[in-house]
C-alpha cells in the first residue's frame, strides 16, 4: 500500500541497476490499430487489491489500452538503469521524497501540464505546492496512533511522545530508510527550535526521544500496536482508520501543532512514448468517482476538492478546506540534500 523506505543516496543509486520486472493489469484509450500500453508504478495491499479488479479494467476499457504494473519496491533504480528515451514506466507513483530525487536525476518531469490533465483544475492548493513535483492524487496525515484501553492520559500534541510515561512503549522509525521518520525528525526541529530545518534542535529531541522502539515499515508499527507493544507512536492516519469497525482499542490523534503530510503523487517521465495516455491516466486518477473509490477503500485522503464521501469517510480525511489547512509539507527537496549528513547523526544518536 504505502511504501516508506527512503530512497537510496546519490552513491547507491549511480552504483545500481536492475532490470524491469512488471506485471500485468490494464489501461489507455486512443484511436490506434493496435492497443497502446501504459507502464506505470503501484503499491499492493488494499490499494493494489482496488486497481486490479475495478479502476484499472475501467480504464482500459474506456481509453482502448492496456496497463502493465510493477508492484515491486523499488522502483527509483529500475528507471535510472533505463534508457532515457525508452524509460521502463511512463507514470511514477511514489511518495514526495523520492519523487524530488527522480527529478534531481533527471528521470521524471517537474509538472504535470494542467491543459492536457484538467482535473488538476479541483485539487487542493497543497497537491500542486511548490513543496510537489508532479501532482499530489492522494494524502494521509501523518500524527500519532495510541491504544486507548492502556490508561494513558489525553493526548493533543507532538510534544506528549516525549512524555516519560511512554518509555518504553513509545515507537518511531528508522529514520534513513522511512520518510514518516524523516518527516518527524524535521517536525522535531519546528517544535524544539526555529524550525523544520533547525537539525540541531531535532538531534537534540531524538536523544530525549529514546527509549524508543524503531521499526523499518508502517505496517509493521501498525502490528505493534495492535498488539499492545507500542502504546504511542508517530503513524500516519490510515494506519489506524483502516481498522474501522473492527473494535480495535486504538485511535489516531492529529496533534494540535499541526499532521504531517504523505502523499502519493503522480509524475511523466520525459521520455514517454504514449505521453497522451499518461496524461489521461492521471487525469483519470483525479476524476472525483475514482478518487472517492480508492479513498473509500484505503482511508486516503483525497486531493481532488469536489470528491463527496460517505459520512463515515468524511468524518475522519481531510475533505474541507479547514481541515487540509493543518496539513504540514516537508520540503523534500531540502531534506534530500543534507540526507547522508542526516543518516550518519542520526545513527549515531540511535546505537548509543
Amino acid at each position: 500500500m504505502t511504501m516508506t523506505r527512503l530512497p537510496l543516496n546519490r552513491r547507491q543509486f549511480l552504483a545500481t541497476s536492475a532490470a524491469a520486472g512488471i506485471g500485468v493489469i490494464a489501461a489507455p484509450h486512443i484511436a490506434r490499430a493496435d492497443a497502446a500500453t501504459l507502464r506505470i508504478t503501484g503499491w499492493g495491499g488494499k490499494w493494489g487489491q482496488t486497481m486490479s479488479s475495478e479502476l484499472i479494467p475501467a480504464f482500459e476499457k474506456e481509453f482502448k489500452c492496456k496497463v502493465e504494473t510493477d508492484s515491486a519496491f523499488p522502483y527509483l533504480p529500475k528507471l535510472q538503469a533505463s534508457p532515457r528515451s525508452a524509460p521502463v514506466y511512463d507514470v511514477l507513483h511514489t511518495n514526495s521524497n523520492e519523487q524530488w530525487a527522480a527529478l534531481e536525476m533527471g528521470i521524471v518531469e517537474a509538472k504535470i501540464d494542467a491543459k492536457q490533465v484538467p482535473n488538476i483544475a479541483d485539487v487542493y492548493p497543497y497537491a500542486v505546492s511548490d513543496k510537489m513535483v508532479g501532482v499530489c492524487i492522494f494524502t494521509s496525515a501523518i500524527g500519532l496512533g495510541m491504544r486507548t484501553d492502556k490508561g494513558y492520559g489525553k493526548v493533543s500534541s507532538w510534544k506528549d511522545l516525549w512524555d516519560r510515561a511512554y518509555d518504553g512503549v513509545r515507537g518511531g522509525y528508522v529514520i534513513p530508510v522511512n520518510s514518516l521518520g524523516q518527516a518527524f525528525l524535521m517536525m522535531s526541529g519546528a517544535l524544539f527550535g526555529k524550525g523544520m530545518t533547525d537539525l540541531d534542535a531535532a538531534y537534540a529531541a531524538m536523544e530525549k526521544l529514546k527509549p524508543v522502539k524503531l521499526v523499518d515499515f508502517t505496517g509493521t508499527m501498525e502490528k505493534m500496536i495492535l498488539s499492545g507493544e507500542v502504546g504511542l507512536a508517530v503513524i500516519h492516519d490510515s494506519g489506524i482508520l483502516r481498522y474501522d469497525g473492527q473494535n480495535q482499542p486504538t485511535t489516531f490523534v492529529a496533534p494540535s501543532e499541526g499532521v504531517l503530510s504523505l502523499e502519493q503523487v503522480l509524475t511523466l517521465t520525459p521520455g514517454t512514448k504514449v505521453r497522451e495516455l499518461a496524461n489521461a491516466y492521471v487525469n483519470y486518477m483525479l476524476r472525483p468517482s475514482v478518487q472517492k473509490t480508492l479513498a473509500e477503500s484505503v482511508w486516503y485522503s483525497p486531493a481532488n476538492s469536489k470528491v463527496k464521501l460517505d459520512d463515515k469517510y468524511n468524518e475522519k480525511l481531510l475533505t474541507t478546506p479547514e481541515k487540509v489547512a493543518k496539513l504540514i509539507q516537508p520540503d523534500w527537496k531540502w531534506y534530500n540534500a543534507r540526507k547522508d549528513e542526516i543518516d550518519s547523526r542520526v545513527n549515531r544518536i540511535f546505537r548509543a
